[in-house]
């Protein structure tokens, strides 16, 4: 191995903080690095916690996670401005439903996480090293997106467990991140599965990131996020046909509420633009 580049690092540390100021390219790359290198960091110190703690994989193991992650947002200058927090509060199993836009939804999902609450994630997220490894640890359900018959059978045994263990679930409707100002359709299954088990949908909705999280533009600065966690949408007595009037009447109410934190309107045929004050 060519044993210059030990006399170039030092330099190229050096020159870091000066091309962050003269490349907004440059400075986003960094950060997004240094977050993805700060997951990977932190998982791998959580996880002998957890094995400690509770010697494998269990939702109690989400409490440590959460008060580790929680401290990533003073890193990174994120303000994070809740209500609603009462409705969580209720008793016995839910399904909690959220907005989903960027790889910082984390930061916001820990910054809420409820006690006996478990996340539904893609499969490929198991195998991210010790971040995966530390979900499986934290009791993250994993499903394979690309089968859907391992999604029904996962969902299935999602709704078995929910009613045995007295847990809550969190699911991202819009089925992936979502960064455009607007909510994706919603996909049905985490609405079967609160009908299934007659348990009630709390809708969490997080304002957007664009003022300064912006991929497109190369934009990541410290930051104000408005998080209103919603009254529980009972669904006791409904059934499998009721699912996609609840689903669209979920994802309406949503919507409004992430257009009102987000300081935007919604014109008629369907797109935001700002509010006018």
């Amino acid at each position: 191995m060519d044993p210059s580049w030990l006399l170039w690092a030092p330099v190229l540390l050096l020159l870091l903080p000066l091309l962050m100021e003269l490349s907004p390219a440059i400075k986003f790359q960094v950060k997004i690095g240094f977050y993805c290198v700060l997951c990977v960091v932190a998982s791998a110190l959580t996880v002998p916690l957890c094995l400690l703690r509770h010697g494998g994989r269990t939702v109690r193991n989400m409490r440590i996670i959460k008060n580790v992650v929680r401290t990533f947002k003073y890193l990174y200058g994120l303000r994070f401005e809740v209500k609603g927090l009462e409705h969580f509060k209720t008793e016995g199993p839910c399904v909690i439903v959220s907005n989903h836009q960027s790889i910082l939804d984390m930061m916001g999902l820990m910054e809420i996480l409820p006690d006996g609450c478990v996340q539904i994630g893609k499969r490929e997220l198991l195998f991210t090293g010790p971040v995966g490894f530390v979900m499986y640890l934290g009791g993250v359900i994993f499903i394979n997106r690309k089968s859907t018959s391992n999604a029904k059978s996962v969902m299935s045994g999602v709704a078995q467990a929910m009613m045995e263990e007295n847990v809550k679930v969190w699911v991202y409707p819009e089925g992936t991140r979502n960064g455009n100002g607007d909510l994706l359709p919603f996909k049905k299954g985490s609405f079967h599965l609160a009908v299934q088990t007659q348990v009630p949908i709390i809708p969490v909705v997080y304002s957007t990131f664009t003022a300064f999280y912006n991929p497109a533009k190369k934009l990541f600065t410290s930051g104000k996020i408005q998080v209103e966690v919603l009254p529980p949408i009972e669904t006791k007595g409904l059934t499998g046909d009721d699912v996609t009037v609840l689903t669209e009447q979920c994802r309406n109410t949503m919507r409004e509420t992430f257009f009102r934190l987000s300081g935007m309107s919604s014109e008629a045929n369907g797109s935001a633009c700002p509010a006018v004050q």
